[in-house]
């Protein structure tokens, strides 16, 4: 006799916050469904493990999902544990009642809990978010069990009576809604799949009743009892014909004929039961990292290297750190770190277990001892989460260290590519920085490679505690050149993120400072000269250049310069070009009131050019030059505007018609 009842809800109103408001992505409901089947196999086998259950010879675990189009539905099946009525009654009528926690607490001194996927008792219930009527169909595993069909159209309503199922396990019938129809198309269905389920432990299936059936053709000897053979095909052996020793030719069989069986496609599981993480770094090798990347991230660029995590006390941890290799210029650099618990997908680059600035990597981490709340969309336990953050921080920067101990030259050859990441992880995390600080590397001017205590060195003898650095190795080639001929060296700094990264340096190190290598013309550069020398040099310098630029607030200094092949420069202190920086970073200032370059024109009283223009102030081809001169300095420093450029070229013209005359 069929019985009906009301669903004991433990919380007033539950059931329509379940309904609406319990998880945040509506597609997530394919997650928990499976979750639950792929639960329910593995009670079994733990029964199975521990003598009170004996599955049949021809048992193979799975879960199907159908999706059927025609009906609108999506059906979930598995071979699991099943449900008696009264189990159906605890698990099912009685919301918030965890099946999984009561199954563990039973057996907890027989056996351990790993891989009791469901935690809470309301994943069961996220169908009712897409379906407007549910059913379930199941089979208890013990001897003598009824099968039992549930029935509920959404609402606190329910029917439970008999059923006529014959094989073990459960089926969930989801008759979807309107709104939800996409989710009984293949593709789709596919898709999410795809997404929260590409690791869980049972096989996955997806069938769909409405294709067309599709075949496969194998060798005769591999057809299976299950298969349905279409028909047998005769493949001939191939010859050749080969020419022997004494010259005569004969035909050789270079494959033998064979018999090939034409058979309905074989399913194939859309999931990885054994995902590369859960093996020992040992037993993986190259190829398997990469492939495994190439499938999780769909990035066909090989990664630098990669940190695979294998941790068992004091909490379960494993997973896989890739460090991508990224073109700066065009990528952005944001990576990806999926969350799993247990093989399930919970979530892309949750910040509270992965240390922020790890968030640059690409990778998998699985910790079935996450304290996941009951939609398993957030985590509780913020102590505990610290802790695994933490190890996931001193392994990676273990890693780092290790590679440039042991393997510098391996280091050197990745800390472009990489330099980003770690730079970003100083300035975010004080424990990585603390562990990694001494394995920071600086590229020189000469393409060697330094720490950082290395690169104070290489300038202490002229210029204490300072480090020069170059932003742009091609628009700052003058410079460059002119370090070189001293004996001086600049360490190259061309990221985005070595404005932040050096401005913590030098607070962490009193007394340092890093100097773009504009910044000033030192005395390294210049030949003995008292001020009072320049004065008038310099005042009359400064007139002609404001007039020919006409430029009252140009800033202009005569130098003379050891080399006289340079003939003008342009400085710009580093604190206002760094304030310039950071506002533009920020956006500070807006499009119409940007921010003016505080700059000043250095002219050598040594060039030949310079000289002229002293000795002839009033001339047309002073003015040219000192506009020339002008333009030629700040080409070093930063490119021109689109007008300035055209006036550079069409001056450059003229100055060559001047020469050909």
């Amino acid at each position: 006799m069929a019985k009906q009842g009301s669903l004991s809800i433990n919380s007033e109103n539950l059931f329509p916050i379940i309904k609406k408001w319990l998880y945040s992505d509506h597609d997530i409901f394919i997650r928990e469904l499976i979750s639950n089947g792929c639960d329910a196999i593995t009670k079994l086998k733990k029964l199975e493990l521990m003598g009170e259950y004996t599955a049949p010879e021809d048992n193979k675990y799975q879960v199907k999902v159908i999706a059927d189009s025609e009906n609108k539905t999506l059906t979930f099946v598995d071979n699991g544990i099943g449900m008696t009525a009264d189990e159906v009654e605890e698990y099912i009528n009685q919301i918030a009642f965890s099946g999984a926690e009561a199954f563990i607490e039973k057996y907890k001194d027989k056996a351990n809990d790993d891989q009791i996927i469901g935690h809470f008792g309301l994943g069961f219930y996220s169908a009712f978010m897409v379906a407007d009527h549910v059913t379930i169909e199941t089979l208890s595993y013990k001897d003598g069990a009824k099968a039992v069909k549930w029935d509920c159209d959404g609402g606190t309503e329910f029917t439970m009576d008999d059923s006529d199922k014959t094989e073990r396990g459960t089926t969930i019938t989801l008759y979807l809604n309107e709104d939800s129809l996409e989710f009984a198309n293949e593709y789709r269905a596919r898709e999410v799949l795809d997404k929260y389920c590409s690791f869980m432990p049972v096989e996955i299936f997806l069938e769909n009743p409405n294709s067309e059936d599709k075949y496969e053709t194998i060798d005769e000897a591999d057809v299976l009892d299950t298969d349905t053979v279409i028909e047998t095909i005769v493949e001939e052996a191939k010859t050749e014909e080969v020419e022997n020793e004494d010259g005569t030719k004969e035909v050789k069989e270079i494959s033998p004929a064979k018999n090939k069986a034409k058979i309905l496609k074989r399913p194939v599981a859309v999931n990885d039961v054994n995902p590369l993480w859960n093996k020992h770094p040992n037993d993986c090798t190259k190829e398997e990292y990469i492939d495994f990347y190439r499938k999780v991230f769909n990035d066909f660029k090989e990664p630098l290297f990669w940190i695979h995590l294998n941790m068992d006390y004091p909490f379960n941890l494993k997973g896989i750190l890739y460090f991508p290799k990224i073109n700066t210029e065009y990528e952005s650099v944001e990576g990806t770190i999926k969350l799993y618990n247990n093989q399930v997908f919970i979530a892309d680059n949750i910040k509270e277990v992965i240390p922020e600035f790890l968030m640059l990597l690409k990778g998998v981490i699985d910790c079935p001892d996450l304290p996941l709340n009951v939609s398993r969309s957030a985590l509780q336990n913020d102590g505990f989460v610290k802790k695994i953050s933490d190890y996931i921080t001193k392994k990676v920067a273990d890693k780092l260290s290790g590679m440039c101990k042991t393997d510098r030259e391996s280091y050197e050859k990745y800390w472009d590519d990489i330099s980003p990441f770690i730079k970003y992880g100083c300035i975010r995390n004080e424990k990585f920085k603390e562990k990694i600080s001494d394995y920071v590397l600086f590229k020189n001017i000469d393409d060697k490679y330094l720490t950082f205590k290395d690169a104070l060195e290489e300038n202490k003898e002229k210029h204490e505690n300072t480090i020069f650095y170059v932003d742009d190795v091609n628009q700052q080639s003058q410079y460059i050149n002119m370090f070189k001929e001293e004996g001086l060296d600049a360490v190259v700094l061309d990221h985005n993120i070595d404005t932040a990264f050096i401005s913590m340096l030098e607070q962490g190190n009193e007394g340092v400072k890093f100097l773009r290598i504009d910044a000033d013309v030192t005395d390294n550069f210049k030949e003995e000269t008292s001020e009072d020398e320049l004065k008038e040099t310099n005042e009359k310098l400064s007139e002609i250049f404001k007039k020919a630029l006409d430029n009252k607030d140009l800033v202009v200094k005569a130098e003379k310069l050891k080399n006289e092949n340079i003939s003008s420069m342009i400085t710009m202190s580093e604190e206002g070009r760094r304030m310039k920086d950071m506002m533009k970073m920020y956006n500070l200032y807006g499009m119409d009131m940007p921010m003016k370059d505080q700059f000043t024109l250095i002219l050598n009283a040594n060039n030949s050019l310079v000289k002229y223009i002293l000795d002839n102030p009033e001339s047309d081809n002073s003015t040219l030059i000192a506009k020339q001169l002008f333009d030629l300095a700040m080409i070093q420093n930063k490119p021109l505007e689109p007008s300035e450029m055209t006036a550079f070229i069409e001056r450059s013209n003229e100055i060559l018609n001047l020469i050909a005359k």
